[in-house]
């Protein structure tokens, strides 16, 4: 488990992140895990080898508020995640509109387990091997 993880809700995260660009921290990356009915997403910041986290739980469907305007070098992975996972953030410095990895003709959200591709695929293969253990 990560030392240092705040739980924050989507409403109290840009307030956060910016007492923690005030307090000297640098923006490192963000985690996203999708959980099925949300998603799981850790913010990840660094001053002097300390490291300080943020997780909130993001109900499927819902749009959540860019960091990108407090630290900029945030654009790169909220565009990935969005790209992957099919998250929308509001205020986005630069928005590649799902295409910043993904090329035209790839599929939408492959990482979303709602979305048909590699999520759905992934969730059916678990859900088969949760199947097959229950039997032995």
């Amino acid at each position: 488990m990560l030392d240092n993880v705040t739980e924050t809700t989507a409403e109290a995260l840009p307030a956060r992140v910016w007492q923690t660009r005030q307090e000297g921290y640098r923006f490192v990356t963000m985690t996203c895990t999708d959980l099925g009915d949300s998603h799981d997403i850790l913010y990840h910041f660094d001053r002097n080898y300390s490291l300080r986290h943020f997780r909130l739980r993001l109900p499927r469907g819902e749009c959540l508020a860019s960091i990108s305007s407090i630290f900029f070098a945030a654009i790169l992975v909220e565009n990935e995640i969005k790209d992957l996972f099919g998250i929308e953030f509001s205020g986005l410095a630069i928005d590649y509109k799902g295409r910043f990895i993904l090329s035209d003709g790839a599929p939408l959200a492959p990482l979303n387990k709602s979305h048909a591709g590699i999520g759905m695929e992934i969730r059916n293969l678990t859900q088969a091997a949760s199947k097959k253990e229950a039997r032995s």
